[in-house]
Parts: C-alpha cells; structure tokens; sequence
C-alpha cells in the first residue's frame, strides 16, 4: 500500500515510524515532512494546505491512502476537497470533512454541539462586536478567573485566563477589534473550569469507534507548570487518576453522545478526535475542547502503546468495520520528554546542530522540529525540535530511561523541563 502522511511534526514523526513498522506499506511519502520522517519513508516538500499539490502528487504516485496529521488542511477542507473530484474520491483520507474539523476550527461551534447533544462543558456564551454588550453582562456574571477564547485557529495562542474583570473586559474588546485577526472575530466566554486535565483519543469510521489510550500533557513552558504556554513540553500515557470508572463516564456521557450527535447532524467523520477533559474535583470529568485530530506531544506516547497494526486499523475504518477490528494496548507507561530551542516559545534561534541521538538506545527519539543539510547533519528548526520517548513498567521507569537518553543528545540552547510526570506522585 502506497500511503501519503501530510504533516511536518512530532505528530507526523511518529505516525511515520508507526506506519513504516506495518506489513502492508509499500511505500510511504510524508509531505513536508521533517529531519527524522525521511529515516521512515521519502519526504515531499509540499505545503501541508496546497492541496492541489497534494492532489496532483497523489494521483500523480498512486497513493492509495492519506492520513492527515494536522488541523489546518482538514480545517481548509482536504475531505471535501478529494471527495468533490471524481478523479480523487477513490483515494481514502483519514481525517473529518471541513464540517467535521469545525469541531476545533470553531470554539463557537464545539460548544453549541455540545450544548445541542447534551455533553457536559463549562456554560458559555458567544460574543461579537454586535453583542459586546451582552458578553460584558454575562462575563460580569461570572466568577474569577475569566476565559476568554478566540472562535477560530490561532495557533495555540487564542486562549486567554485573566483573574481580573477589568482586564477581562479590556481583552475581550482587544480580542473583537482583531488581537488574533480574523479568529478573534468571534470571541467564547467560558466558565473557568477547576480540576485536572487529560486527553481522551477516539478513532472512528463514523458509526464505530476505538478508544485509544488516554493521555496527560504538559503545556507551561518552566518547571511546576509555570510561565508562557506553549505547544506542550511532554507527556504521561496514560495517567494513573484516569480511573475505569472516569472512562465509563467519559465513554457514556461525552464519546458515545459526540459519534451519536455527528451522525444526528449528518456530519461525515471518518478519522481521529481528540477530546480535552477537565476531571473536576467531584470526580467528574467535562469536556474542555475538541480537536480533529491527534495531539502533539501526546501522540508520541500514545502510538508506542498501540500494538495493532495501524494500517489494518485505517482499512478497516474504511470498511466501515472499525467494530470488528481488536485493538491492542500495551500495559506500559510511556513518557515523552520535548527538548525544545532556547526562548522558546517566544523568539528563538533555529539551525543549531544536533548530536548523539544516535547513541540513544532506551528510548525512541521523535523529531518535532528539525531538518536534514546538505552534509546529512541534522539541524534544529522548531521551537520544539525532539520528542524523546520511553516505555516502562510505571512511569517512574519511563522517566527515568528519558532523562538518560536525553544525556546523549545535544545541541546549541536545548532546554527541557526535568520535572516532566513529578506531579503523579
């Protein structure tokens, strides 16, 4: 099977050292892919939303099977896209219509098909500059903190939790005026939510579905969960508070009513949604977003855990028979550990060269941001540049082979948190 992967991430890397292990590849092509997907399969430079250069390659190299890694092509439509051409719909996509991707395109739209389908979410409301008005009422009527969330894609940062109202207020018209451009058009007031968070990976045809293994990240940039945002410094699967009976409850209450009200909307969904979870302090847990697709860095600890042969699985999604397909997990912990540029995620240097991830031998090295020069050296060019992975029997172990192997590597103002799964003691 001739298999195209589109992405260029710790994500996609993964997925392309997971596919490169099935029986059934013949070929795989990663577009753009990065420094470490060519170890696994030839890397295409196609922008990851040109996608009539991905259309014209596919046919051009009959590829009989797409997986979409990242949010922006299924948020611009790559589904539809294939599907609207007779030329290209025989061609399999794993990922969601650009309805389906509206699930994290639009915070707006999340939320009301949460609301429509009963799923449990922090209350909300939607603003724009016509109800500013109306937001500042409903927002004085909440209790600190404040969150504020651009409707559209902002690159992670349009997420604002603010402790004071004044500040609330000033933001959100900050936000309406065109803080985050276009996404911040439209502006979600939510609740605060109190409690812990994790993630929830489900894989569907649109009917059936697979849950996947569950998954804690870790976004603050310093050590304790402090300082900037960022794309995420590491990550736990799963985590040891994610009990059996908090998954019949997310299974019941959010994954069973998310297929459900997709299929009642008529939205075609055939792929990967990720689905955030606050587990409160009552014990219950609610959803705090959806994205189409697998999370980066939870999906280089989720992938290591699943022994199923990952093709199969895509084929029978296909089918139409993700039902009658076994997914196997492995009892393990797996801990990933980002080592990202200096200053991250503010301004950083890239081009830095890296050394010693050949001499890692316990853990697997997934490459975030980098890229291969001339000589064959790999060099940085991320904010986060390597996802170093492991496997162990508890999750101490796991850390443990992580920061030896990350005693190998090097490069020029690497930085990495050291306190990465300290907090599920």
């Amino acid at each position: 099977m001739k298999v195209l992967l589109i992405g260029s991430g710790g994500r996609e890397s993964a997925f392309a050292w997971k596919i490169a292990q099935s029986p059934l590849l013949t070929e795989l092509f990663i577009a753009p892919g990065n420094g470490g997907t060519s170890n696994h399969g030839n890397n295409e430079s196609i922008h990851e939303t040109n996608l009539q250069g991905l259309a014209d390659f596919a046919l051009e190299y009959n590829i009989e099977l797409i997986i979409v890694g990242p949010e922006a092509p299924l948020v611009e439509g790559i589904y539809d896209f294939f599907q609207n051409d007779a030329t290209l719909k025989h061609i399999p996509i794993i990922g969601p219509s650009q309805e389906g991707a509206m699930l994290e395109g639009s915070k707006a739209f999340a939320k009301s098909f949460m609301q429509r389908h009963q799923i449990p979410t922090a209350a909300y409301m939607e603003v724009t500059m016509d109800t500013l008005p109306e937001g500042l009422e409903f927002l004085e009527s909440l209790p600190s903190p404040y969150v504020l969330k651009a409707d559209g894609l902002a690159a992670g940062k349009g997420v604002l939790i603010l402790q004071d109202l004044n500040e609330a207020r000033t933001e959100l018209l900050a936000m309406l005026d065109g803080k985050f451009g276009n996404a911040s058009t439209k502006v979600v007031i939510e609740e605060f939510m109190k409690g812990i968070e994790f993630s929830v990976f489900v894989l569907s045809d649109g009917v059936n579905y697979k849950i996947l293994p569950t998954a804690k990240d870790y976004k603050r940039i310093g050590e304790g969960d402090t300082g900037l945002n960022t794309g995420g410094m590491g990550a736990v699967s799963p985590p040891p508070f994610v009990t059996e009976a908090i998954m019949q409850q997310v299974e019941k209450e959010v994954i069973k009513p998310t297929i459900e009200g997709l299929l009642k909307d008529n939205i075609v969904y055939k792929g990967f949604i990720y689905i955030g979870l606050m587990l409160t302090p009552e014990g219950k847990a609610k959803v705090v977003e959806y994205n189409c697709r697998m999370g980066d860095p939870e999906t280089e600890v989720v992938l290591p855990r699943i022994q199923t042969d990952i093709l199969s699985l895509f084929i029978s999604l296909q089918d139409g028979k993700l039902n009658e397909h076994k997914l196997d997990i492995i009892e393990d912990t797996a801990v990933t550990v980002i080592m990202a540029s200096g200053g991250y995620p503010e301004d950083y240097e890239k081009g830095k060269v890296i050394t010693g991830i050949d001499k890692v031998t316990e853990s697997i090295v997934f490459h975030c941001g980098t890229k291969k020069d001339s000589n064959g050296n790999i060099l940085s060019n991320g904010g986060r540049v390597l996802a170093v992975t492991s496997l162990g029997d508890t999750w101490e172990a796991a850390v443990e082979k992580c920061y030896k192997s990350i005693q190998y590597i090097h490069f020029d103002q690497q930085y990495y948190r050291r306190d990465i799964g300290t907090d599920l003691r």
